[in-house]
């Protein structure tokens, strides 16, 4: 049998994409159309995969960063054995299908992360690529090669116009990653046309003066010079690589090729055809001869590369068993056995030590050390105020592209690329992220955020500096809708801890939990009180009783987050002086707290007990918790310049005025 040629192996990519997008009526042809010719060199004489085991640690990573051309990537996994059918394709764009309009992380397999919002795939690339070298340097050694892989990543001209993709690109650049491989789809196409009147930069030099080996001036439609990149691109080397595929948007398409029109909508029924007879592709719809569907199929490759690298990983284990075990674990996302004892260690400390007057942030650096000692899957980093965030601990170990034995990623002023790449990391697996920044800065990096919830990521995002206690910085400093916008977020979990023990449970539940955490940790002082062993159990449950100043029902609810306990330990004294049975509560995250049955939160809030809640930021969130006569005492005006305990009494978040405001309710 006669091999059929590179362009009909690419013409397969091309017309089942024109098929699926037509019978949708819905989808973006243009990009599968125009990068086929290049997706079928890499994925038949480069790529490293088996589909018969798509969660094989040591596989080639590929993300399609430009992820409206899904259909290009759903091509590639059912033609190459990854168990997609064509009736899954038929599916695209329906309800529950494999085949959603843009790649799904966790829905389809072989699908290495959600992409859409531009830029973010190449980001989540660069963190893969970041998370292969720091593993290799972790696990290799000599003779046993067993992290080894390359990450390639699709972009096109939309994805190297956003921001993130810069963010990750220079820091790419600036830790020399080597083993990642981009390729731009260099169409000049978007969907509001020609891109050169908004983007006319000179993406080849940009790459070069971001430390990056750039190949340009590829033509992305011939294949012998596309797989002369790949292999120059594979080369051993300090820099990572950017291939520029001059390409032409829905190849072969006589009419619509080179044009929008052929990027967000179906070709039309005409038009399909005149594309078949114009590459001479006689089929018909969703069809793909068996001699063409044998060229592509991957299975016996992949199982052939699987199968030298388990040989090669069992001499690792009789070698380094140690190494070995550890390395199954991580990949595993098992948490060492060991980890309950430190919990329980670090718990028992901070009992034992009664009330201590400190910043919540310092609390929660010193048990974020504990824990990167205990595990060692942790890796840190922060936009660049790692001391003043306190991201940077007693275990912390800079890396950087001389050494990757740390544990450290200094990402610079780069919040939103952090958390896109920190997203990568957690994807590839044997690692688990914490980045930080300043809480207000949290809107940069937000929709990465929105992201990771969405793949269920466990990745930890530590925003300090929480409120208006910043102070002195002012307004631009000081967040007020940052934590109602995070807490919005589907499946995420947002802890504002106001002890070093609510802050344990933070990082404990962050690190057991399969999905993103937030750790909201104060800058200024927190409140000074002694907790009780029964008050774990609650923490975990994200709100719960503090203190009752008698027994029975109370008087007055007054419940708080953070730091500004401090108000209601303050207001409650005063209430009961007067003679009020105050029951004190702490909500540490109400995301957890909310998910509770109904009979634990009225356990802990007495539903119909005139209540108070009290944080300072947004009041919006806290409404949905009063069953009874109640109000919010909140922040509902961008800040001022001063010393945090003046804007606090400017902003009448108060003692004083949580005391007025149960007052008023009891009348």
């Amino acid at each position: 049998m006669t091999r059929p040629s590179r362009r009909d192996l690419a013409n397969a990519i091309r017309f089942l994409t024109a098929d699926v997008v037509q019978q949708a009526n819905s989808g973006h042809p243009g990009t599968a159309m125009g990068m086929a010719d290049i997706a079928e060199v890499l994925w038949n004489d480069f790529l490293k995969h088996n589909p018969a085991n798509p969660k094989w640690s040591n596989r080639d990573r590929f993300v399609q960063s430009n992820g409206h051309g899904s259909m290009l990537t759903y091509s590639l996994l059912h033609l190459a054995g990854y168990g997609l059918t064509v009736q899954d394709l038929k599916d695209h764009r329906k309800l529950h299908s494999k085949t959603p309009g843009h790649p799904e992380y966790g829905i389809t397999a072989g699908v290495e992360t959600t992409t859409g919002p531009l830029g973010q795939g190449f980001a989540n690339a660069v963190g893969m690529a970041l998370a292969e070298r720091k593993l290799a340097a972790e696990f290799n050694r000599e003779g046993f090669p067993v992290v080894d892989h390359f990450t390639y990543v699709f972009v096109g001209d939309g994805c190297l116009m956003e921001g993130v993709a810069q963010e990750a690109a220079s820091l790419a650049g600036a830790l020399g990653l080597g083993k990642l491989i981009a390729v731009y789809d260099d169409n000049n196409i978007s969907i509001d046309g020609e891109v050169g009147a908004w983007f006319a930069d000179d993406t080849a030099a940009r790459f070069r003066a971001l430390g990056w080996n750039v190949i340009a001036g590829v033509d992305g439609h011939d294949s012998d010079a596309v797989a002369r990149a790949f292999a120059e691109a594979r080369q051993p080397g300090d820099k990572p690589t950017m291939i520029c595929c001059k390409t032409i948007i829905g190849f072969g398409s006589p009419n619509k090729q080179g044009k929008e029109e052929a990027h967000g909508a179906p070709l039309g029924v005409e038009e399909v055809e005149a594309t078949r007879k114009n590459l001479g592709w006689p089929h018909p719809a969703f069809f793909v001869p068996a001699e063409i569907i044998q060229a592509w199929d991957g299975r016996a490759r992949g199982a052939a590369a699987e199968a030298d690298w388990n040989r090669l990983f069992a001499g690792y284990a009789e070698r380094h068993p140690a190494l070995a075990a550890e390395f199954r674990r991580r990949m595993a996302g098992e948490l060492p056995k060991g980890f309950d004892a430190v919990i329980a260690g670090e718990a028992d400390r901070i009992l034992s030590a009664g009330a201590v007057k400190q910043p919540v942030r310092k609390g929660s650096s010193r048990l974020a050390g504990k824990l990167v000692e205990a595990l060692p899957e942790i890796i840190g980093g922060s936009a660049d105020v790692s001391l003043s965030t306190l991201a940077w601990t007693s275990a912390s170990r800079s890396i950087d592209r001389a050494d990757f034995s740390g544990n450290f990623v200094h990402y610079g002023v780069r919040e939103f690329g952090m958390s896109a790449m920190m997203n990568g990391m957690a994807a590839h697996g044997a690692l688990i992220p914490y980045g930080a920044c300043y809480l207000v800065f949290s809107d940069y990096s937000r929709n990465a955020v929105r992201l990771s919830s969405l793949m269920k990521l466990r990745s930890i995002f530590l925003y300090t500096h929480d409120s208006i206690g910043v102070g002195e910085d002012g307004p631009t400093h000081q967040p007020c809708e940052q934590m109602l916008a995070l807490r919005a977020i589907p499946g995420i979990s947002l802890w504002r801890p106001g002890s070093e023990l609510e802050a344990l449970c933070a990082w404990e539940a962050a690190l057991r939990r399969k999905g993103p955490t937030v750790i909201v940790a104060a800058r200024q002082d927190g409140a000074v009180f002694a907790h009780k062993p029964e008050h774990l159990d609650g923490i975990r449950k994200g709100g719960y009783v503090l203190s009752q100043s008698a027994a029975g029902k109370p008087d007055i609810v007054l419940a708080a987050t953070g730091t500004e306990l401090g108000q209601i330990i303050a207001a409650g004294e005063k209430l009961a002086q007067a003679g009020k049975s105050v029951r004190l509560v702490s909500i540490p995250n109400g995301n957890i707290f909310a998910a509770q049955d109904k009979a634990y939160q009225d356990e802990v809030l007495s539903f119909g007990t005139p209540a108070v809640f009290v944080e300072a930021a947004s009041p919006l969130y806290w409404y949905q918790f009063l069953k009874g006569p109640g109000t919010v005492v909140g922040v509902e005006s961008f800040g001022e310049s001063a010393p945090g305990t003046e804007v606090y009494r400017h902003l009448n978040v108060t003692a004083e005025r949580v005391v007025a405001e149960a007052e008023n309710l009891l009348g």
